[in-house]
């Protein structure tokens, strides 16, 4: 059985969990100095002062330890206390949304895994198993939208929720917390709109 300083990897071997923190720390410390692409397994496993063989015991590349990094950082930046008012909820959740995506460097590694996925099929698989935006959106909206869905998924209004930030962003036209509101406000009122027309 484990105690609370070690955690299983993936061949069932226990691991520190002090080292698996420095290993999740070097990854992001070498993220913001030389990159995703510039960064290897050999550089994650000396910055975080472990062998290679242990970095590999663990992962086996170097966006499974990013990726590792994000999902764990990410819950937290994402994860917005409830309101009454379902607009306001939704508004609180964008703005943290835009702020992981802009000026977060958990969302700055976010972004290096999604723009590796477009060539590496292992790293697209990774985030389709990994649904980071998705899940953190799906919380909000059936915590407040729940009974007014309707016929509308929450994967679909997830999509349509997150959709034209990360597009926004994605593409260059860096959305700021302005108009937040009125966004979450046009949300709700579609889905309200579309139920009442199903």
């Amino acid at each position: 059985m484990n105690d609370e300083h070690t955690r299983t990897g993936p061949g069932g071997r226990p691991r520190s969990e002090e080292a698996r923190t420095a290993v999740l720390h070097a990854v992001d410390d070498l993220l913001l100095e030389v990159g995703y692409a510039a960064m290897t397994m050999k550089d994650i496993a000396a910055r975080a002062g472990v062998s290679r063989q242990t970095v590999y015991r663990w992962w086996s590349t170097k966006a499974e330890i990013l990726l590792e990094a994000t999902v764990d950082d990410a819950r937290g930046e994402l994860t917005v206390s409830p309101h009454d008012d379902p607009i306001d909820d939704v508004a609180s959740y964008l703005e943290a949304l835009i702020r992981f995506l802009t000026r977060s460097g958990t969302g700055a590694g976010y972004r290096a895994l999604v723009g590796e996925a477009q060539h590496d099929t292992a790293v697209a698989e990774l985030l389709r198993e990994h649904d980071i935006l998705g899940d953190s959106a799906r919380v909000v909206i059936e915590r407040s939208l729940g009974a007014r869905l309707g016929g509308t998924t929450p994967d679909e209004a997830a999509a349509s929720l997150v959709g034209p930030i990360f597009y926004g962003v994605l593409s260059g036209r860096h959305d700021t917390t302005d108009g937040t509101r009125a966004r979450a406000e046009a949300f709700v009122r579609g889905l309200e709109s579309h139920q009442e027309s199903a």
